[in-house]
């Protein structure tokens, strides 16, 4: 059976409500998170639903900052797979979510897991006039079903034990029945009671047949199968037996090939074979069109006949034709149209789904490119913020240290506008691939990033990047001449630029603020010379990821002019040379005490002693998570992949099982997202990041960039002024507010206008949250609410005022 939630959506639909904005005003609709306690995913979504439909005008129109506890997706949209549509709308699939585009006000609506999709990753969609529902496949074979008032999810191919291809390739609505084509045979969903009515598994001999396409017309069913096209009576009375159904293949003008697609045009059954496409005619199929180009894909819509081809050498072209098979239009567009997955006609336009260019309409005269501002890849690598921009990269590598060819370089997220520096706009940068690594130089704020195989580049403020490879200090890979590795980037507090240098003879190099260069080898046996992340702490050691099983390096460097004041030491798992859960160090962090987080394959170590670690040694503290009757070591026996720590020096934790969020000193889980309890895309999660300024928790997961708005920032002395929002507080508002440019962890107290007491906290980081309820729980009534602080000699503060309308 059909899990229903009831997702308010018809903004995407026929009769929505307007929204403000155009077409240069991408949405990027947000969705709560669970609270800090595990949710039951029930429960989320119903919460979801409400926020939602609060924030989604604004939200809309500004695209930017989501509120407390929301959410707020950056997948990729540059390109499309699919493309279907609706009397007012036109639906583009992504690899990774969706995006409407209303035909006539041009507006971007983009719909993804956070505003209730149930997945990441589609394989198709289509649009069904007779029910006015959208569906939408995932590549897990999961299902979702949206109409103007909820999104219904049918995971019943996704749950079955079934072994083989479960692949949905594509969908055929029809009303109260929507037939899918996949890997197994016809699956066919009950579209009213959101469930899988039945199977057909249409195979010789009744096993499993890859199906491309179906249709129903004039009768019958036809499936264009990896067998050659088959067809039964629609009055059959048994579909689910194979014998029902007659293979065409290899009589009548067909021959035993594949069919990869079959449409009905205006009556006619058209099928796609061996790049020609036939038309039955009575018992014979004739020739219908064919050229010397390879078809992608075929589609029947306004009695038109869209058919998208690519040659091998990348040309690419969308070819029109009507019901006899003539040649209406042709369409070649290089800039936008090179690789052509799905083409539909509307009215005298045309829409086409292209997988580099995203989505453009072909008027009689024009065309019109539509992409939601986005990146251009998924984020798997290294992330940082650096005055409320972001700034990312694309490459990784993989558990071997190995390449894995990224070429789609840097992105970068500034006033809620992502650009992005790689070889497409900087032909220069060819030879750097797998970006793994970055800092954000303190002096001007320029980037600089690692390649994992190509050096090292200064992204400066001029157009042309700068490259230090081989006329620099950066040295070649041992055994792979050609590459050089840089795994590892971080600024000292004399803004000395530190470079990891994988697999070099010298695995440590500093850029010193007067432009010189100086290089450094570790004297240990390490294993590929494994250098990556570094962390420096606030004596101005150098902590040093060494991947593959190496442990951790120290350094201090002393005197730059003195070598023999060097020092190094390497810190391992076994007591007495370091005490870590594992020698296979995954990431390193440094908190607000100074203290060293190590991340390994084997949970967390603490080096609570840092400043002594070249004297009387400093053993790593196993944090003991303490949770009821419960307490082992924090996160033993899971890869801790990445540590980021907020405001309030509380930590947030990438793992492979989602993400989590940890007291300040490791003994405590307060809150743990997964893709189950949460928008979160991914439980493989790769990366965490924190702005902050806004708090907002960035997250790099193996199926793309997500952000979640915390509740602690960093206390900014010198802003001097404190925010609180929203503000006013509208009456239906029934989210978090904050309050934020705060003393660090200090007492806030939310009063009436008389001094009567309605709430008392504690700021988090710079920043304090109120659910606009007394200690009751009641909502609070109307009026003018002051927000006071208290300081060390207890005086207190009014620092603003709330604005609060109940509703009540």
């Amino acid at each position: 059976m059909a899990t229903a939630t009831d997702f308010h959506i018809r903004q995407w639909f026929e009769g929505a409500k307007k929204r403000k904005g155009t077409i240069r005003q991408k949405s990027n609709e947000t969705r709560p998170a669970t609270h800090l306690s595990f949710a039951l995913n029930y429960i989320w979504k119903v919460r979801c639903l409400l926020l939602f439909l609060l924030f989604s005008v604004t939200v809309h129109a500004q695209n930017k900052m989501p509120p407390l506890g929301m959410w707020r997706e950056h997948l990729p949209y540059q390109g499309a797979i699919d493309v279907t549509a609706s009397d007012s709308k036109v639906y583009a699939a992504t690899p990774y979510s969706l995006f409407s585009v209303d035909i006539v006000t041009k507006e971007i609506d983009r719909i993804s897991k956070v505003s209730g999709l149930s997945e990441t990753g589609i394989s198709a969609i289509s649009y069904d006039t007779l029910s006015k529902k959208l569906f939408v496949a995932y590549a897990n074979s999961n299902v979702d079903v949206l109409d103007a008032k909820s999104i219904r999810n049918i995971p019943d191919i996704k749950r079955s034990a079934i072994a083989g291809d479960k692949n949905i390739y594509a969908i055929y609505p029809d009303g109260v029945r929507c037939y899918l084509s996949t890997g197994l045979g016809v699956v066919v969903l009950d579209a009213e009671k959101y469930e899988v009515k039945d199977s057909w598994f249409i195979g010789a001999s009744g096993g499993y047949v890859k199906v491309n396409s179906f249709v129903k017309a004039n009768g019958f069913f036809y499936a264009a199968t990896e067998e050659g096209l088959k067809r039964t009576s629609v009055s059959t009375v048994s579909p689910a037996n194979y014998q029902s159904w007659q293979n065409l293949a290899g009589s009548n003008g067909l021959s035993v090939a594949p069919a990869k697609g079959v449409v009905a045009l205006q009556n006619k059954v058209v099928v796609l074979q061996n790049d020609s496409l036939f038309v039955e005619n009575a018992t014979n199929w004739n020739l219908f069109f064919a050229n010397a180009w390879p078809v992608t894909s075929i589609n029947a819509s306004a009695n038109k006949l869209v058919v998208t081809q690519r040659m091998s050498n990348g040309a690419s072209q969308v070819v029109v034709l009507n019901e006899t098979g003539v040649v209406q239009r042709t369409i070649q567009q290089p800039t936008v149209i090179s690789f052509p997955k799905k083409g539909i006609a509307a009215g005298n336009d045309y829409w086409i789904a292209d997988l580099f260019g995203g989505l453009s309409q072909f008027t009689p005269n024009a065309f019109e490119t539509y992409r939601p501002d986005s990146p251009q890849d998924i984020v798997l690598g290294d992330m940082e913020v650096r005055n409320n921009t972001l700034w990312t990269t694309a490459g990784t590598v993989n558990s071997s240290w190995n390449y894995q060819y990224n070429r789609s370089g840097i992105f970068q997220l500034h006033d809620g506008q992502w650009s992005a520096i790689n070889q497409y706009n900087h032909p220069q940068l060819d030879s750097m691939l797998d970006f793994v690594t970055l800092a954000i130089d303190p002096r001007d704020n320029t980037a600089w990033a690692g390649s994992f195989g190509g050096g090292l580049l200064h992204v400066d403020h001029s157009s042309n990047p700068r490259i230090y490879k081989q006329a620099s200090p950066i040295g070649p890979t041992i055994g792979d001449p050609g590459s050089y590795r840089v795994a590892g980037l971080a600024f000292d507090s004399d803004n000395n630029l530190w470079v990891s240098n994988f697999g070099s003879n010298q695995q440590l190099h500093v850029l010193k603020n007067d432009n010189t260069w100086q290089s450094f080898t570790a004297p240990f046996t390490l294993n590929e010379n494994a250098a990556a992340q570094i962390v420096i702490d606030d004596a101005g050691q150098k902590w040093i990821q060494s991947p593959l099983g190496n442990g951790l390096l120290v350094f201090d460097e002393g005197n730059f002019s003195n070598p023999s004041d060097d020092k190094w030491k390497l810190v391992r798992a076994a007591s007495g040379v370091g005490g870590l859960p594992s020698n296979e160090v995954l990431c390193l962090a440094k908190d607000k005490s100074g203290f060293i987080w190590v991340g390994t394959d084997n949970g967390i170590g603490v080096i609570q002693c840092p400043q002594e670690v070249f004297t009387s040694g400093c053993e790593a503290i196993l944090p003991v998570i303490n949770e009821g009757s419960f307490a082992n070591y924090l996160f033993k026996g899971q890869e801790v992949r990445s540590i980021a720590v907020d405001g309030a020096d509380r930590k947030w934790i990438a793992t492979a099982s989602g993400v989590w969020l940890i007291a300040k000193d490791g003994d405590k889980v307060l809150a743990n997202f997964t893709e189950q309890n949460s928008p979160l895309i991914s439980n493989d999660v790769k990366r965490v990041a924190i702005n902050g300024s806004t708090g907002e928790v960035f997250f790099a997961t193996a199926k793309g960039l997500i952000s979640y708005r915390g509740t602690a920032t960093e206390y900014e002395e010198s802003k001097g002024s404190v925010l609180v929002y929203p503000n006013p507080v509208p009456p239906d508002f029934n989210g978090n507010i904050g309050v934020r440019g705060l003393p660090e962890n200090a007492v806030v107290k939310i009063t009436e206008s008389n001094g009567r007491l309605v709430y008392q906290t504690r700021s988090l980081g710079g920043q304090a949250v109120w659910n606009g309820r007394d200690y009751k729980g009641r909502r609070a009534s109307s009026g003018i609410y002051l927000v006071m602080t208290v300081d060390e000699n207890k005086a207190e503060k009014v620092v603003a005022k709330i604005f609060f309308v109940s509703g009540r």
